[in-house]
């Protein structure tokens, strides 16, 4: 008998603790919700207004060249896909000459530098480093995954996302219909 009311004073005692654990929880203040994420027109006009240095430390800014097509590809020494990619994007660069294109490296400049010597590319590279993440999930990428392309029309305006490796007929066919 002191066995099973032993048992049941210890059940009670911890249903009691467990109570005033949630209790004390709930009355706890809460942190804020979080800030939804920032309206994507926003981030592109952030990325457009930037400034990013280039290989050798020289600041440039996406609006600089405005006023044509686009092509920004977000890439890194170390993303497999994204080293895929880089001649192919450059042989689309020399087939639309009057279409911008323009790297932007989530890496170091000196790994960007290395590895153009392997693999050379003839349109800008800026560096933007580990940062580039946050840019990312603004522009619609919630993953920050690489690597992640945007195509802009001349007028500034987004007319395509493409998150991880391009497909270089499908991105032709896009880059034919903004030369013309």
């Amino acid at each position: 008998m002191n066995r099973r009311l032993f048992m049941y004073v210890g059940a009670a005692a911890a249903v009691a603790v467990a109570g005033g654990y949630a209790w004390r929880e709930r009355a706890r203040p809460q942190p804020p919700a979080a800030t939804p994420p920032a309206d994507p027109a926003d981030a592109v006009a952030a990325l457009r207004s930037l400034s990013l240095p280039d290989l050798d430390g020289q600041p440039h800014t996406l609006a600089a060249w405005q006023g044509r097509p686009m092509v920004v590809n977000f890439w890194a020494t170390w993303c497999a896909p994204c080293v895929k990619e880089m001649p192919e994007l450059q042989a689309l660069h020399e087939k639309y000459p009057g279409i911008q294109f323009v790297g932007i490296g989530v890496d170091k400049a000196e790994n960007m530098r290395q590895f153009l010597q392997k693999v050379p590319v003839s349109y800008p590279l800026l560096v933007m480093g580990a940062g580039a993440v946050d840019t990312l999930r603004g522009l619609g990428n919630p993953a920050g995954g690489l690597p992640f392309t945007l195509i802009f029309n001349a007028d500034g305006g987004v007319n395509r996302k493409i998150l991880g490796q391009i497909q270089p007929d499908d991105l032709d066919r896009t880059l034919a219909g903004l030369a013309s």
